[in-house]
C-alpha cells in the first residue's frame, strides 16, 4: 500500500491526513467544500496509485465511500464509538486534524475497528426505513401533545385518540379555546404525517415480502415485513459478528454496568446502536405479551419480576440474537438485490 490515510468528514470541509509509505512523507490539509465534486477532484491525484483511506461511519460517510470506491481506492469505514475508545485518555484538545491522524494511524497499524459498508440497495432501504420511523415518531409527539393539553385542563384520559370513537370524544372534550386550537392543529398534522407515511409503509412492506433476508426474519414471532426491512437494513451483514452477543451489543440493547471497588452502578442500556433498530426490535418484542407468542411464558415471568417494559427489552435482545443467526445462515443470499 503506497498511500494510507484518514478522512475526518464535516459539513464544510473534509480534513485529510495521509502517509506515502514509499517516501515516508505525511501530508495534511482540507478538502473544501465537502461535496462529491470537490472530493472527486481531490482524489484524482491518486490515480494509478494504490491507496486506502479510513472514514468514520458518521453523517457524510456515504458519498465519501462511494467516491473512494469510484476512484479505485480501498475504503474502510470505522465504528465511531470503538474508534473513540482507542484514542485512550485525552491529554489535549480534540481537533479535526487529530481525528484524521488517529484514523490514519489505526489503519496503518491494522487496528481500525471496521464497520460494515452496506451495498447501495441496502443503504437506500435503510434511508427509507429511517424516514418512516421519523414520520411515526413525529406523529407520536403530536399525540402526546394532545394528551398533555387534555390532562392540563382536567379532561379524563381518552385512549385511542385517532380512532373514530376517540375523535368523537375529543370533539366533546371540555377544553379552552387555545386547547381546542392545539387539538385541531395536532389532528391536522397527524393526518398529514399519516398521509406521507402510508405509501412509504406499503413500499417497505412490499420490499420485505420479496427480499430473502427480510422473509427469513418474518419467521420470528412479532416481526412483520415492515419491521423486517428495518432490522435487516440496520443490523447489516451479521457474519462480521463473532457471536450473537456482539450482534446484541450492536443494537444498543445491551446492559452496561460500571464497577469500582465495592461500588456498582445500576445497569443501563448502552444505546450505542441505531435507534431505528432498537425501535423495530422493541415493537416486535411487545408482541410477546400475546398468548400465541413462543416467548409468552418468559415475558410473563420477567414482567412479574422487573416490569413489562424491561421484560419487552429482554425479549428484544432474544430477537436480535435470533435475527443474527437467521441472516448468518442465509449467507450472501440474505443481501440479494430485489429492487
Amino acid at each position: 500500500m503506497t498511500i494510507v490515510g484518514g478522512l475526518d468528514v464535516h459539513r464544510r470541509q473534509i480534513t485529510f491526513d495521509y502517509l506515502d509509505t514509499d517516501t515516508g512523507e505525511v501530508r495534511r490539509g482540507r478538502v473544501s467544500p465537502a461535496t462529491r465534486e470537490g472530493l472527486r477532484e481531490w482524489l484524482a491525484r491518486f490515480e494509478d496509485r494504490k491507496a486506502a483511506f479510513a472514514v468514520e461511519g458518521c453523517t457524510g460517510w456515504r458519498f465519501v465511500v462511494e467516491e473512494l470506491e469510484r476512484a479505485g481506492i480501498e475504503a474502510h469505514m470505522a465504528e465511531p464509538a470503538d474508534t473513540a475508545a482507542l484514542r485512550g485518555k485525552k491529554r489535549r484538545a480534540k481537533t479535526d486534524r487529530t481525528d484524521a491522524r488517529h484514523l490514519r494511524e489505526l489503519l496503518c497499524e491494522h487496528r481500525l475497528p471496521e464497520a460494515w459498508v452496506p451495498p447501495a440497495h441496502v443503504a437506500e432501504a435503510r434511508t427509507k426505513a429511517r424516514l418512516y420511523r421519523s414520520l411515526m415518531h413525529e406523529r407520536d409527539v403530536w399525540q402526546l401533545r394532545t394528551h398533555a393539553v387534555l390532562f392540563h385542563q382536567g379532561v379524563p384520559a381518552l385512549p385511542s385518540l385517532l380512532t373514530v370513537a376517540g375523535r368523537a370524544a375529543l370533539d366533546k372534550a371540555d377544553v379552552s379555546a387555545s386547547g381546542r386550537q392545539l387539538i385541531g392543529v395536532a389532528l391536522e398534522v397527524i393526518d398529514h404525517l399519516e398521509g406521507l407515511a402510508g405509501p412509504l409503509r406499503a413500499e417497505l412492506a412490499a420490499f420485505g415480502r420479496r427480499q430473502p433476508g427480510c422473509r427469513a426474519l418474518t419467521a420470528h414471532y412479532g416481526i412483520g415485513p415492515l419491521l423486517a426491512v428495518v432490522i435487516w437494513s440496520e443490523l447489516g451483514d451479521t457474519r462480521r459478528f463473532s457471536s450473537s452477543r456482539q450482534a446484541v451489543r450492536h443494537t444498543g440493547l445491551d446492559i452496561t454496568v460500571h464497577s469500582s471497588d465495592a461500588k456498582r452502578a445500576r445497569g443501563r442500556l448502552s444505546r450505542q446502536g441505531p435507534p431505528a433498530l432498537r425501535w423495530a426490535l422493541y415493537e416486535a418484542a411487545i408482541c410477546a405479551a400475546r398468548p400465541g407468542s413462543p416467548d409468552h411464558d418468559y415475558y410473563l415471568a420477567t414482567k412479574a419480576r422487573i416490569g413489562g417494559g424491561r421484560a419487552a427489552l429482554s425479549v428484544a435482545r432474544k430477537l436480535a440474537a435470533r435475527c443474527h443467526h437467521s441472516l448468518r445462515e442465509l449467507g450472501d443470499q440474505a443481501w440479494a438485490d430485489v429492487t
